[in-house]
């Protein structure tokens, strides 16, 4: 019982003491973000062609889709593309079911799909390639999509233009609000590319007279710069 009277004493003096702690007071911030735009002609596309098959067995529609996914690897070597940039993308076999009201599904076979990625450094021939893996049995094609291959500097350019803006502005409001900037706390960046609409693309079954039509256009890689500054009386 002494014991625990004690306890208790002591717990009871220790609370006041902590009670009486003192937060320092928090630092005025203003934070911005801003982004920056750097325009390129893109010297990759990057595209994936494949093939879905189906069959009443799983054997059956793996056999089927390697034979069809063969030749469209084939064709896609035979038409230049290196071997590095040649990967496969997604591998999958499916059970297909029928559902009809108040009936448990009903399996109705199997449906396997294999699909490779391609990156193409040669962007006149993104067409007559779209159209090569038609015509040899691809039945899913996603892309093309551009890209700059050496991105570094233009990455740069826009994180310089980013950070000015930024910090132009970070100036506009302090002054709009009697305060003056003292020091940068933070940086944080988020890069990539800004999407730019789809080609147009007439897909063919069969190869016509000329290849299907593809802009490449320019991209906009962008670079969106948040940063947090402390602020204090002007």
């Amino acid at each position: 019982m002494y014991r625990l009277t004690t306890l208790l004493t002591a717990a009871l003096v220790a609370l006041p003491a902590a009670a009486q702690v003192v937060l320092p007071p928090a630092v005025p911030t203003l934070t911005l973000s801003a982004e920056g735009r750097s325009l390129r002609a893109p010297d990759v596309a990057e595209m994936s062609g494949g093939v879905i098959t189906s069959a009443p067995t799983a054997a059956a529609a793996m056999a089927e889709n390697a034979t069809r996914m063969s030749a469209v690897v084939a064709a896609v070597r035979r038409a230049g593309i290196a071997e590095r940039d040649i990967q496969t993308a997604s591998l999958s076999l499916q059970p297909q079911y029928r559902y009809d009201q108040n009936q448990p599904p009903v399996l109705t076979g199997y449906q396997a799909s294999n699909t490779v990625s391609l990156r193409l450094r040669k962007l006149n021939e993104v067409g007559r390639l779209l159209d090569t893996l038609v015509g040899v049995g691809a039945n899913q094609i996603n892309g093309p999509s551009f890209r700059v291959d050496n991105d570094a500097a233009a990455l740069d350019e826009a994180r310089l233009q980013a950070v000015a803006t930024v910090r132009a502005r970070a100036e506009l409001y302090a002054k709009a609000t009697g305060l003056r900037i003292k020091r940068i706390l933070s940086i944080a960046e988020q890069a990539g590319y800004e999407a730019p609409p789809r080609p147009m693309m007439a897909m063919r079954a069969m190869k016509a007279e000329a290849d299907t039509p593809v802009a490449p256009g320019e991209v906009a890689l962008t670079v969106t710069v948040t940063m947090s500054f402390e602020v204090e009386p002007g």
